[in-house]
C-alpha cells in the first residue's frame, strides 16, 4: 500500500514531455514529482507507472519513492498560469507523487549502469511492453552513483484499449518487444539467459505491486465492472506473459 499525502504547495511545472508533471511539497516535508490524474493520457498512465515501479523495486532496480497525493482546490486558487491551473482543477484528487531527486542527472551514457543493472532493466521493459527508454527518452537518472528508473506511464500500453477491445491476456502474453532501440541494448545484448530468475522474483511480486493501484484509478468497463476485476486482469496479463519469453524476448534484431 503507497502512504497517502497531501500537497501543501505547488512549487514549479517540469515541462518536459505532454503531461506537464510539477514538483510540490506535501504534509510529510518531502518534495516530490507530482504526475497528475487530469493529465490528457488519463489514469491508466498512473496505474502503469505504479505496477512498473514496484515490480523494478522487487528487482532490485533503484525507484524513487511512490506515493498517492491527494490535491486540493486551495492549491490552484493561487496558480496565474491558466494551463497549469486548468490541469489542477481537473486533478483533484488523488495523484501519483514520486519522491524528487534533488540534483539527480538525466541519463547520457557516461555513467552507465553495471551488466547486471542494465540486464535487469532491459528485462523488465521487455516483460512490461514500455517502449519509453530510448536515447530520446532514456527515462533514467544518475543520482549517488546509481542508475534510477523512471517514468513508467508508457508501460502496459495494451490497457488503454480496454474501453474499446475485452483485454486479451494472451495477445498481451504473446507480443513481441524490440530491443534494438533500447537505450541499455550495448550493455545488456542479451536476456534470455536471465529470464528464469528474473522471472521468479516478478512473478512473486506483481500482486503485490498490483495491489498497491489505488481503487478509484482503476476504470471499470463492462468487462472489468470493479477494482477487484481489473486488478485480476493485471495480474493475469503479466502471469501469462512471464510464462511465454519465446514469444516476446526477441535478441535477433
Amino acid at each position: 500500500m503507497l502512504p497517502r499525502l497531501t500537497a501543501t504547495r505547488y512549487v514549479t511545472p517540469l515541462r518536459e514531455g505532454g503531461s506537464l508533471p510539477a514538483v510540490v511539497e506535501a504534509d510529510d516535508d518531502g518534495t516530490y514529482v507530482l504526475k497528475f490524474r487530469g493529465a490528457a493520457q488519463g489514469l491508466r498512465v498512473l496505474v502503469a507507472e505504479v505496477i512498473v515501479g514496484e515490480i523494478a523495486r522487487a528487482l532490485g532496480l533503484l525507484v524513487p519513492d511512490l506515493a498517492v497525493v491527494e490535491l486540493r482546490r486551495e492549491i490552484a486558487r493561487y496558480e496565474a498560469d491558466q494551463e497549469v491551473q486548468d490541469l489542477l482543477v481537473a486533478s483533484l484528487g488523488s495523484n501519483l507523487g514520486v519522491d524528487f531527486l534533488p540534483g539527480a542527472l538525466g541519463y547520457d551514457g557516461s555513467l552507465p549502469p553495471d551488466r547486471e543493472t542494465a540486464e535487469r532493466i532491459v528485462w523488465l521493459d521487455a516483460l512490461t511492453t514500455n517502449v519509453d527508454r530510448t536515447w530520446r527518452n532514456p527515462n533514467l537518472l544518475v543520482w549517488h552513483g546509481g542508475t534510477w528508473v523512471i517514468d513508467h506511464g508508457a508501460a502496459l500500453y495494451q490497457h488503454h484499449s480496454w474501453e474499446n477491445t475485452a483485454p486479451d491476456p494472451g495477445r498481451f502474453a504473446r507480443a513481441p518487444f524490440d530491443l534494438s532501440t533500447h537505450v541499455l541494448r550495448a550493455i545488456a545484448p542479451s536476456i534470455r539467459d536471465r529470464h528464469r530468475e528474473f522471472a521468479a522474483v516478478a512473478g512473486a511480486a506483481i500482486p503485490a505491486a498490483v495491489d498497491a493501484v489505488p481503487d478509484e484509478w482503476l476504470a471499470t468497463t463492462p468487462e472489468l465492472p470493479d477494482p477487484a476485476a481489473n486488478r485480476l486482469m493485471y495480474v493475469r496479463m503479466l502471469t501469462e506473459r512471464l510464462a511465454n519469453p519465446d514469444a516476446w524476448i526477441v535478441e535477433d534484431t
